[in-house]
């Protein structure tokens, strides 16, 4: 039996109305999902208020509502505690709910702009590989050991995020790589999560439709490496600006990766192919499948945690030369006739020019390189015209297209996209709204040697358009259409 006051264990309280010595089955912040003596926590959402929906949760059995402002009706039996942040006192009764799982695990969150998805999912190969049973909560899916959970949100809702840690405890697990979002960290998901690490990759353009401005999407990553127990390790890119930043206030022990700087973890690149990178890292000459210079610090940077959290270096080195690249993450094939299509997830300006200029380094500059690329509705529009730019003024032809468009207006969104166009690239630039049309003109227009990059949706199975999705894979259509030109 679970009563009230245990789950409430490290809540700020600000007044309770009721017993909290009452039993509860569960705790939800969907009113339609309660039923008979669950809690309700009201959160103030972005695009609506708990608040409004507390007579609902009460009717559908609510035996405890957690609430920032009490509500006009009052009904007995009904305990009602007030709390100053609603999302920090879900995150903490989340984890008092299944006996705070993160604590019997070794922890780690990945954070910054580009290379979260990598980092995580690369980690959880590498420890998997190295006998260990292995957590993974990320963009792509959630891993409980070996068996798989879709994913829905880069963090997950903290009830999400204990619930998996919980059956993670049940497995067995003893390692958790785990993505943490902005958005997750200023909605208080990660709060009362132990943490064994923190890793910063990069801080580049994004979510700025979110946060409003760069210096606030900055402190909100920040804030994640600001709680870090004194126990934990905060490792960081040292080749960006802002990886000094995440270290100015942690308690955590600090360390550094680079290819560039001087850090605690060095990587030189020796040689950079389609078919792989070698690389010396502390002096080590390690081999890898992954491609280009945005996977040269991935690679260090996983290499600097499996030290960090025990694993002997000449091992790490070996597995990481076995690892495959990520779904969706630089992802490609050659077909037939030699032509090379790269999927890659690259949505903000700064992983699409990495991914291209990897692309320029590798390539002879004999082929063509046509892109593929879209911007996502109802997000971030400053960043479509820089897109726009990076794309057309880094290949040699560009297809605009859709990419999840939303509820907006797929027009509008291609003509945010070519306002960054400058007129001496106009001529190689195309705009096609649908988006596998635009994929196969690519197709049907490149010649042998040529290389075809599909950029922003990587991973992603379907097109979000007007509120629907529907069934759409770049990598399963790239390859059914160069298939087809093949036959």
């Amino acid at each position: 039996m679970i009563l009230l006051k245990d789950i409430l264990y490290k809540v700020s309280l600000k007044e309770v109305v009721g017993n909290t010595a009452v039993a509860i089955k569960n705790v939800e912040f969907d009113s339609r999902k309660v039923s008979l003596n669950d809690v309700f926590v009201a959160i103030v959402g972005t695009q609506s208020d708990g608040h409004a929906f507390i007579d609902t949760a009460v009717n559908n059995g609510a035996i405890a509502v957690i609430c920032e402002h009490l509500p006009d009706r009052i009904v007995n039996g009904v305990t009602y505690v007030l709390v100053k942040d609603s999302q920090e006192a879900l995150a903490l009764m989340a984890s008092n709910l299944y006996e705070n799982p993160s604590k019997n695990l070794k922890l780690v969150g990945v954070t910054g702009t580009n290379g979260k998805t990598t980092v995580a999912s690369l980690l959880y190969a590498l420890f998997s590989k190295a006998g260990y049973k292995v957590g993974l909560l990320s963009t792509v899916k959630v891993m409980v050991a070996d068996k798989t959970y879709p994913a829905t949100h880069t963090t997950p809702d903290s009830l999400a995020i204990n619930y998996y840690l919980s059956l993670m405890n049940d497995a067995g697990v003893e390692f958790c790589f785990m993505e943490v979002s902005s958005h997750g960290i200023a909605q208080q998901r990660i709060k009362g999560l132990h943490f064994e690490g923190g890793i910063f990759t990069n801080l580049s353009h994004d979510h700025l439709d979110y946060h409003k401005t760069f210096a606030e999407y900055r402190d909100v990553k920040k804030s994640f490496f600001d709680g870090l127990p004194a126990s934990a390790f905060a490792l960081t890119n040292a080749d960006d600006k802002n990886g000094a930043v995440m270290l100015q206030n942690t308690k955590a022990k600090k360390y550094s990766y680079a290819l560039k700087s001087m850090a605690d973890y060095r990587a030189q690149i020796l040689e950079n192919q389609f078919s792989g990178l070698q690389l010396k890292i502390n002096g080590q000459e390690v081999w890898s499948k992954l491609v280009g210079n945005f996977n040269a610090y991935n690679i260090v940077c996983i290499y600097a945690a499996a030290d960090l959290l025990g694993l002997e270096t000449l091992e790490a080195l070996r597995l990481i030369s076995e690892l495959e690249s990520v779904s969706g993450r630089f992802q490609y094939m050659v077909s037939p006739k030699n032509i090379t299509a790269i999927v890659d997830y690259a949505h903000t300006p700064d992983a699409l020019k990495n991914v291209l200029e990897t692309i320029n380094t590798i390539r002879t500059k004999n082929e063509e390189l046509i892109t593929v690329v879209g911007c996502g509705g109802d997000r971030d529009a400053e960043k479509r015209p820089k897109m726009g730019h990076i794309a057309s003024a880094l290949s040699t032809k560009v297809i605009f297209t859709n990419d999840n468009p939303r509820s907006e207006d797929p027009e509008a969104i291609l003509q945010d996209i070519e306002k960054g166009v400058e007129p001496q690239h106009s001529a190689k630039t195309l705009s096609i709204l649908d988006r596998r049309q635009a994929i196969k003109t690519a197709c049907s227009t490149a010649q042998e040697n040529d290389i075809i990059l599909i950029a922003g949706k990587g991973h992603e199975n379907y097109q979000e358009i007007k509120g629907e999705r529907k069934e759409f894979d770049d990598y399963k259509t790239v390859k059914e259409l160069l298939d087809q030109l093949n036959k």
